[in-house]
């Protein structure tokens, strides 16, 4: 069988085609005579997909963004592609929404950052003296499915309280209970030794209720603390001397004429039985 022949369409625009006897300024006109991109704005958005161009006539319609709100009385929120390839003057037309007023909670308070409650701020609580908080210290207004909301739920403050403090060996404290309130105080007292030598205390002997359930400090030690009698060759005992030498206990030394002391010329019997700092030496 023959094949059909393949025609080619062609065909020629005259030199007397209108478009050809058009001014080569007004034909490029033609072909771009649009809007480029339509304006941005904060609190709204472009309805729909953005086009690559717009024809002069063409309208744009904006929305609220998520966390904001038509301004009342309502303003337009639309613009048109003017006949000199500008976009009509548009101007915000939304508002931040509010998310829910925050009272004070009992026995504490509330600050708004910005001093309001639109989408975007923030609330910090504090609790009052002799409470701590349970729960969230800053809340923020952000958006909450369609609407904005805080994104969790108030704090609360409660009353600080503070369990019996530990028990110690050779001691004890006053006055003892089940709970202590905020500002309590506890003493602790070394009980009388049996030996030769003296309880000291060593560490705070008033402990006092500072936050939930923690004092400020923690209890003290009772134990014998005894440094050896300190000996400075070529030199004295200006002051603190006695014939033992207990926790804490201070000697100030003094060198013999004609000699210089090299260390610190006063020393303290510390918790661990020893001088600090060190024994000074005096030399020639």
């Amino acid at each position: 069988l023959n094949k059909p022949k393949a025609h080619r369409l062609s065909f020629k625009i005259s030199k007397t085609h209108p478009l050809l006897q058009l001014p080569l300024g007004l034909l490029f006109s033609l072909f771009l005579d649009a809007c480029g991109d339509p304006p941005r704005f904060e609190t709204m958005r472009l309805r729909g997909a953005p086009k690559p161009r717009y024809r002069p006539g063409e309208r744009v319609q904006y929305d609220c963004r998520l966390g904001f709100k038509p301004i009342v009385p309502l303003r337009s929120r639309s613009a048109v592609c003017e006949d000199d390839n500008t976009w009509s003057a548009l101007e915000e037309a939304c508002t931040r929404k509010s998310c829910p007023n925050l009272g004070d909670p009992v026995n504490g308070q509330v600050y708004f950052v910005n001093g309001s409650v639109l989408f975007g701020s923030q609330a910090h609580f504090v609790c009052n003296q002799g409470f701590y908080m349970i729960g969230a210290r800053i809340l923020h207004c952000e958006i909450s499915e369609n609407n904005v909301n805080w994104n969790d739920d108030p704090p609360v403050c409660e009353k600080i309280l503070c369990s019996t403090p530990g028990n110690i060996k050779n001691g004890r404290f006053t006055i003892y209970k089940d709970e202590y309130h905020y500002n309590e105080v506890v003493t602790y007292t070394c009980d009388p030794s049996n030996g030769p030598d003296e309880y000291s205390l060593v560490g705070e002997s008033r402990l006092t209720c500072v936050d939930q359930d923690r004092w400020s400090s923690d209890p003290p030690e009772c134990k014998v603390v005894k440094c050896d009698y300190p000996v400075v060759e070529h030199g004295m005992i200006l002051s603190g001397f006695r014939r033992k030498f207990y926790y804490k206990a201070q000697v100030v030394f003094q060198c013999n004429q004609g000699f210089s002391l090299h260390g610190s010329n006063t020393i303290v019997c510390n918790a661990n039985s020893t001088w600090e700092p060190e024994i000074p030496t005096c030399t020639k």
